[in-house]
């Protein structure tokens, strides 16, 4: 591990330089990876079928290769730095820092066919904070609505009209609703800009099941106040507790990932970073300038308004000369994620589509962006394009066993040597926090322990590996669909944890289902012993309505939730405003003094929970 003056020096390279670097390593990576490929694929000569699988390994790799190196660089500046977020955004504002809050911040619920409950749930808690600190005059919440369902709309004015009432005189609430909704998401912000844009500095734009502290909003705006040229400041977005059998090892998953891999990306994206929609300021004014995005010309599920508005958004803040940056700190920021397998690849179609729609910007449109912005946007393409490729390779892969070439289909050492690699990139920001977590005290009992760390994070590689090829499938198959005109619908995501029956699985999963059944028939054939890393990828997809009805049932879930497997620092150390929304997750990993440990592991919290 460097030194920390070592560190120190790599933090304060100029972001040209960072850039040119990480592009190295990611370059000479990528060219190691597919010279093993190739070399692996020589056992009976090189074919057009060989350039093939390198081809659509090739599409695989640069998401893969990137989480490797911001995993690298995210664990030597969390383990040299002394505040590793500041280290990476030097904009941000001091934990410690009270300075008095004179700008006007609004908050935006933006909400369709939503829970009008939980919503209000949470816009309370919320406003409760930020009374408690003294600065609800700075602030005003918006309630977007662009809702089509009658009950819904009763439910919303019903709800939101009580918390109005319940903070009349302290925070004014807003509740609109359009009637009519162009542009999605993008447009009801828009109008929202149009409306009431001037009588604010910033907005803090919400989810229908966002869920933000009060300290982690001041200290958002407390750093735009100071920094004129800062544009837009995203937080990092944490799964609030859950007791879904496919939420937990998700967002548990996500809570290893993420922060090694944001501060690494931080570190060379600097001030051209992303955006993702919600929970995140902006700076209001820039934003009316030069963030309206266009409508995509032509026909087809691909043309009209942009879905995936985020990331476009962001890169016309950055090309109006404002910086956009991540704030790479855990806690202070919480969303809900899909409580089952089937919502969670409808929440992933819908982003598939947006992101695709990118392929149809015109050239005048991407004109004057930031290099960084550019590459973000071509990233956000690949990150689904790569799924057919990795389809394809896997098929392909599994047919040469069957070709009846005399002699082994691909060389033992040097495949094993490319499997090793390519298992170690796609683990590598998991691994990271492992190995940062378990360096300290703190950070073991952050997770209830190393033995709940280490047999959840085990538990969830095996969860992942399982569900990678379902969604793999899910993304080629709905690509597919596009070329035919098949399209998202845009609707509210069900949030709560609930049971998925078995005939609605199978309508869902049959095509990963009959992927399946191919592969292990074929490999029953033909596999010789060393094709048994790619055995991995059809048994996750013979098992697609399986994993989805398990994963859904509520008594596993609360089952997992009692005995602490995927326990998150949520739940082991709850912030106030995590035990206000969620009381029966939060009081779930407490005992009482003396009550037997969980088998496995002690937690950090040994008190009772009021």
């Amino acid at each position: 591990m460097p030194s920390a003056s070592s560190a120190s020096s790599a933090m304060t390279v100029a972001p040209a330089w960072r850039r040119w670097l990480f592009v190295s390593l990611v370059s000479l990576t990528t060219a190691a990876a597919l010279g093993l490929m190739v070399w692996t694929l020589q056992a009976g000569g090189f074919d057009w079928l060989d350039a093939l699988l390198v081809l659509c390994f090739a599409m695989t790799l640069p998401w893969t290769v990137i989480g490797f190196w911001n995993a690298v660089i995210g664990l030597v500046i969390m383990r040299v730095a002394a505040d590793p977020a500041q280290a990476v955004c030097p904009v941000l504002a001091d934990a410690a820092d009270r300075a008095p809050i004179t700008n006007s911040t609004a908050l935006l619920s933006c909400i369709r066919n939503e829970d009008a409950a939980l919503v209000a749930r949470n816009l309370d808690r919320m406003i409760d904070e930020l009374a408690d600190a003294g600065v609800a005059d700075h602030f005003r919440v918006y309630v977007l609505s662009d809702s089509t369902w009658p009950e819904v709309i009763a439910a919303e004015e019903e709800r939101i009209g009580w918390l109005a009432d319940r903070w009349r005189g302290v925070i004014e609430v807003t509740y609109r609703r359009r009637a009519e909704n162009p542009g999605f998401k993008a447009g009801n912000v828009r109008d929202f800009c149009a409306r009431w844009g001037a009588a604010h500095d910033f907005m803090l734009v919400l989810d229908a099941d966002s869920l933000m502290a009060a300290e982690t909003i001041l200290r958002m705006v407390r750093t735009l106040q100071a920094h004129p040229q800062l544009g837009i400041l995203q937080t990092l977005m944490v799964g609030l507790p859950s007791d879904s059998a496919f939420a937990r090892p998700f967002q548990f998953g996500m809570r290893l990932g993420m922060k090694s891999y944001s501060i690494g990306a931080a570190w060379w994206q600097g001030d051209a970073g992303p955006y993702w929609g919600h929970n995140a300021l902006i700076r209001l004014r820039p934003f009316i300038d030069h963030c309206e995005l266009p409508r995509i010309t032509g026909e087809g599920p691909l043309s009209g308004w942009v879905l995936s508005h985020d990331q476009l958004e962001a890169a016309w803040m950055r090309r109006a000369g404002y910086q956009v940056r991540v704030m790479p700190t855990e806690g202070g920021s919480w969303e809900e994620n899909p409580p089952t397998l089937l919502e969670f690849i409808r929440r992933d179609l819908r982003w598939c589509q947006g992101n695709i729609q990118y392929l149809r910007l015109r050239r005048d449109q991407l004109a004057g962006l930031h290099p960084v912005s550019r590459w973000q946007l071509r990233l956000a393409v690949m990150m689904f394009l790569a799924s057919p490729a990795w389809v394809l390779l896997m098929l392909v892969g599994v047919l040469r066993l069957g070709f009846g070439e005399a002699g082994p289909v691909y060389l033992p050492a040097p495949g094993a040597a490319l499997f090793a690699l390519v298992m170690a990139m796609v683990f590598a920001p998991k691994l990271a926090t492992i190995v940062d977590a378990l360096s300290t005290r703190a950070g073991r009992q952050r997770f209830g322990g190393s033995p709940r760390l280490i047999v959840g994070s085990l538990a969830e590689v095996g969860f992942s590996t399982l569900l990678a090829p379902i969604m793999a499938i899910a993304h080629s198959l709905f690509l597919l669909g596009l070329l035919f005109g098949r399209a998202v619908v845009w609707e509210a995501q069900r949030r709560v944890t609930h049971g998925v029956h078995p005939l609605e699985a199978l309508r869902r999963l049959w095509p990963q289902t009959l992927f399946g059944v191919f592969g292990f028939a074929w490999l029953a054939l033909h596999a010789p012993p060393g094709a048994l890393v790619i055995s991995p990828f059809f048994v996750g997809a013979l098992l697609a309505v399986p994993i989805a009805v398990s994963s859904a049932a509520p008594a596993l879930g609360r089952l997992v939730t009692r005995v602490g497997l995927w326990r998150t620092p949520d739940e082991v150390e709850p912030a106030p405003l995590v035990r206000a929304v969620k009381p029966e997750i939060a009081a779930a990993v407490v005992r009482p003094s003396g009550a037997p440990l969980s088998v496995l592991g002690e937690t950090a919290v040994t008190e009772v929970v009021d």
